[in-house]
């Protein structure tokens, strides 16, 4: 854990620096200080906000103990073990499995499962799903990829500015072929940090997860079961899902092409061999 605490603000401190680089690049000394004014309003959009985005991408409404009283037992039983607050919990119409939490720390956070998940998964493993999630909120997972989601947006944006409005190759900007860099580039290195970020924390969510309810195989069983309905049920890549794929317990994409490569979660089979090797499982 300690190790990808230190690897994550690495990577962030490189994404800001990242960003303020290329600010200076294409505008001296105004850039960085138009780059530094823009990545803390991301930051404070991405801080209090994120939440929001997420729900409404997912098309999420709140549910009563009334509609979801296991889902509601489950969360209060788990959230009680961890001596930590019961979050707002949400149900997504999509018929895909699929679960996250969002929110900036435990007070303000909320857990969303979609129909899918709730149709598919027995008791058992819905509490190891709902563990990984609220093993994201007391990590403080959440906050740290919606700014690295925030960051690289930023740096996204700062190529397409390069791109068309850098100056020529014989004035002080980056010229044009140095501006397709930066577009080619920035995308690039952005999604390899939010990759390399978020695999890490699914990992640590996973041992948090097995360790709160105590039974790693009924969350590798689960995460099986997900990823086979999620190949079947994949949902349509456009911006708004993506911004919150990677909050996700499981790719919600098809994953072919770019979309494999730059995946934000590690390989299932990966995980539940963790999983097993934490429960003492031999096959």
């Amino acid at each position: 854990m300690h190790h990808n605490g230190l690897r994550t603000a690495i990577l962030l401190g490189a994404l800001s620096a990242l960003i303020l680089a290329v600010g200076a690049w294409l505008g001296g000394g105004s850039g960085v200080r138009l780059a530094l004014v823009i990545a803390l309003l991301t930051n404070g959009v991405a801080y209090f906000f994120s939440d929001r985005i997420a729900l409404s991408a997912m098309r999420a409404r709140p549910v009563s103990e009334v509609e979801q009283p296991v889902l509601y037992r489950i969360v209060r039983e788990l959230s009680y073990d961890a001596r930590q607050p019961m979050p707002r919990l949400y149900v997504s119409p999509t018929m895909q499995p699929n679960a996250f939490a969002t929110g900036r720390n435990p007070r303000n956070a909320a857990v969303c499962v979609t129909h899918g998940i709730l149709g598919m998964l027995d008791e058992r493993e819905l509490r190891g799903v709902i563990g990984h999630e609220l093993s994201h909120v007391y990590n403080r997972d959440i906050l740290i990829s919606s700014v690295a989601a925030a960051l690289a947006t930023m740096i996204t944006y700062f190529g397409y500015i390069g791109m068309f409005f850098g100056g020529s190759d014989d004035d002080d900007g980056p010229g044009f072929i140095g501006a397709l860099l930066m577009m080619i580039l920035g995308p690039v290195a952005a999604s390899m940090i939010q990759m390399a970020i978020s695999r890490s924390r699914e990992f640590a969510a996973d041992e948090s997860s097995a360790r709160l309810t105590g039974d790693p195989l009924a969350l590798a069983s689960a995460l099986r079961k997900i990823e086979m309905g999620a190949r079947r049920l994949p949902l349509p890549e456009n911006g708004r899902l993506a911004s919150a794929s990677h909050m996700m317990i499981a790719n919600p994409f098809r994953g072919a092409g770019l979309g494999k490569l730059f995946s934000t979660h590690p390989a299932t089979a990966e995980r539940v061999a963790r999983l097993e090797r934490m429960a003492g499982y031999r096959r």
